[in-house]
């Protein structure tokens, strides 16, 4: 291929290859989210709150009695991209993906987890008009506290790297640091921070639900009393609402499994100072 054409320009398709894009998207033209599809994320998100044990045929067959027509293979689409794990072992549980180690299950005894040993991290899906986001959170295990979070339009791993770099240097580092098996969770950018600490990494077992049930219960209340109550327009709207509520439920909002105490509380009490200023 010539540098330069006679006219003394760069071709396009040189340009395109110097700069690491492909010529395709160049002429591609975004189009506006479908209306329906984006009711049926809702729809798929909403039940996954009420019933994560749900698989494609029990998700396909709802929908169906609500008036959608909604087959097995589009339930399953719908199913992934709001971040759905349906409850129970699957099979070749332990296989990792190409390239990614997956690391052992290590909360089996959680009677003896103080305030800042565990952390543990997940992503929900946000519904808005028009669109929608993902959410992550980074969470100590023991007292429910919310350490950092962040929102963005797409999976990629960079908000969750920058949640947790956030939740480091304003609280320190854990010993333990448990995630699912997604591949935001198991890229080299996400656990080298944690290792170059000496965290130990936990990750649940394949489509297990309640390893990381703490943070799923979390998404389950912030959605029924935040989310779901009013349509966020975008964003900004929803950063403000996100950021209202979980302050909310770090402050405010008592927890009866930490005995009436609020997660800051909790997390206070258990020798845990570092960055609460700040958070409150």
């Amino acid at each position: 291929m010539s540098l330069i054409k006679e006219d003394g320009t760069v071709p396009l398709a040189r340009k395109c290859a110097l700069a690491g894009v492909s010529r395709s998207s160049l002429y591609y033209e975004s189009r506006p989210p479908d209306p329906r599809r984006l009711r049926l994320r809702r729809l798929v998100d909403e039940l996954y709150m009420s019933f994560p044990y749900y698989g494609t045929r029990r998700v396909s067959l709802h929908l169906r009695r609500q008036g959608h027509d909604v087959g097995r293979g589009l339930a399953r689409t719908l199913m992934a991209e709001v971040c759905w794990r349906t409850v129970y072992p699957r099979p070749c549980a332990s296989r990792a993906r190409p390239g990614h180690k997956i690391y052992p299950y290590l909360l089996n005894d959680l009677e003896r987890i103080a305030p800042g040993e565990v952390i543990c991290a997940d992503i929900t899906y946000i519904p808005m008009r028009g669109g929608f986001s993902y959410l992550v959170a980074v969470m100590d295990w023991a007292s429910r506290f919310v350490l950092s979070w962040e929102l963005d339009n797409t999976l990629e791993a960079g908000f969750c790297v920058s949640a947790l770099e956030e939740a480091l240097e304003r609280y320190g580092a854990p010993l333990i640091s448990n995630t699912d098996q997604g591949a935001q969770f198991t890229c080299e950018a996400y656990l080298r921070p944690l290792l170059d600490r000496g965290v130990k990494i936990s990750m649940d077992g394949k489509g297990r639900w309640i390893d990381n049930r703490f943070i799923e219960r979390l998404w389950r209340s912030l959605k029924y009393e935040s989310v779901y109550l009013e349509e966020l327009t975008g964003g900004r709207h929803a950063r403000r609402v996100i950021a209202s509520w979980l302050d909310h439920y770090n402050h405010r909002r008592p927890h009866l499994a930490l005995a009436g105490r609020t997660p800051a509380e909790a997390y206070a009490a258990g020798g845990k100072t570092a960055g609460l200023e700040a958070a409150a």
